[in-house]
């Protein structure tokens, strides 16, 4: 399935789903260009924030047409003071209060109010962070969309789009070091994304540098532990380890070393076991193996608030909020 091709499929996809995606950046000229394709593709609804004159003489210095784009300036709009007051509660209700008039101040910022109209499911996801740091991006999705349910971590994963085949990376942008739960909730939810996203069952494997008990180290118990822990509460997913990567992906290798793993030979979605492995992973899949990396995506919140790179393009944005629309 060439990347492409993948591409072209999710943005066909997300066409019949009617959503609607909050742009929050609208004063970089690559939101504005993202937008006019989102809508004229029918890909999403998009919602623009910030003070609609000047999103309007932006847009026209770039020819570009902001026509069936609804343009919401925060500090003007009707929501502003229940966002605020429910940002002030959930901030108490945490134990992290703050001042009324603080909280006011934050929910004007754009990212903020756009994880706000997520929240409140006033946008069906967000996509931000041309120009914010992937920390402010996080920390208001942390702060006022939260977390899935059951799921104990915010985390990332990659299409690694080859010639033959999709594989999902995770989590190779976000954490360091997880610990075994978070390990085990970082497959779950990349087990779910790659088959919403790819259309293709997921298969797991929990990499390390140990097949099967082939080594004994605190480093291959910890991935033998989350392994184990996401066995257990998702059986329905199939989910296996502790597999060395080529256990993993070559299916004479696999029925060798681990014959009675239903995943070893043919997984299409691999789980590192911290941030050094999975960063350093995708980049050599991506610059030896000619890979294309589409991401990284999160993952783990309640719903989808995305975070781009800042050296992204357009259409990077576009597909992003695609995803986005698929994951919905």
């Amino acid at each position: 399935m060439p990347e492409f091709d993948l591409l072209a499929k999710i943005r066909e996809k997300a066409k019949a789903r009617k959503k609607t995606i909050v742009l929050p950046e609208s004063h970089d000229e690559r939101v504005l260009k993202a937008a006019e394709i989102l809508t004229n593709e029918n890909i999403a609804l998009v919602i623009l924030l910030g003070n609609e004159s000047k999103i309007r003489q932006d847009a026209e210095k770039i020819n570009v047409n902001l026509q069936g784009v609804r343009i919401i300036d925060p500090e003007k709009s009707d929501k502003l003071s229940d966002f605020t007051n429910i940002f002030f509660n959930m901030r108490k209700q945490k134990g992290k209060e703050i001042p009324i008039e603080k909280a006011r101040e934050i929910i004007k910022q754009d990212i903020f109010f756009g994880a706000m109209m997520v929240k409140e499911s006033l946008a069906d996801g967000s996509v931000s962070g041309s120009v914010a740091t992937t920390a402010d991006v996080l920390r208001a999705s942390i702060q006022c969309v939260g977390l899935e349910e059951g799921i104990s971590i915010v985390s990332s994963f990659f299409l690694m789009v080859f010639p033959d085949k999709v594989i999902s990376f995770a989590d190779c942008a976000v954490n360091p070091n997880p610990n075994s739960e978070q390990l085990a909730d970082i497959a779950i939810s990349t087990a779910e994304n790659h088959k919403k996203l790819t259309g293709e069952d997921a298969y797991v494997a929990m990499l390390s540098f140990s097949t099967k008990g082939s080594a004994e180290h605190e480093l291959v118990d910890k991935v033998r532990t989350a392994t184990k822990i996401a066995q257990e509460k998702r059986p329905d997913l199939n989910i296996d380890g502790e597999l060395q990567f080529d256990a993993a992906i070559i299916d004479s290798i696999g029925k060798k070393k681990a014959p009675q793993s239903k995943v070893a030979g043919r997984a299409n979605v691999l789980v590192f076991p911290d941030l050094n492995a999975g960063n350093i992973g995708y980049k050599i899949a991506q610059r030896l193996g000619n890979a294309e990396a589409v991401g990284p995506v999160s993952q783990g919140l309640s719903r989808p608030f995305f975070d781009l790179s800042r050296g992204c393009s357009v259409d990077d944005i576009v597909n992003t909020a695609s995803i986005a629309v698929l994951m919905s």
